[in-house]
């Protein structure tokens, strides 16, 4: 889907009421733009979240050693404590 907005003078711009109802934005929220080569992604942080973990389950499946669990030991032990 896609949805057209007005970038105002002052750099403004306004979701529609029905697509931020359909995010979850209808009492205000916060949204994360991200910068790509060609274009920008506007997501709410939830989706943000969920983008990032699917992104770490991709570079650390299979890979025990990539838990936070196993950091944690590794750094402990790294310390000596």
């Amino acid at each position: 889907m896609t949805t057209r907005v007005t970038i105002a003078a002052n750099g403004r711009m306004s979701l529609p009421a029905d697509l931020r109802k359909r995010l979850g934005l209808a009492g205000g929220g916060a949204l994360l733009i991200e910068e790509l080569p060609d274009g920008i992604v506007l997501r709410t942080v939830a989706q943000s979240i969920a983008h990032a973990q699917a992104l770490a389950r991709r570079y650390t499946a299979d890979v025990p050693e990539a838990s936070v669990g196993a950091f944690l030991a590794n750094r402990r032990a790294d310390s000596g404590k």
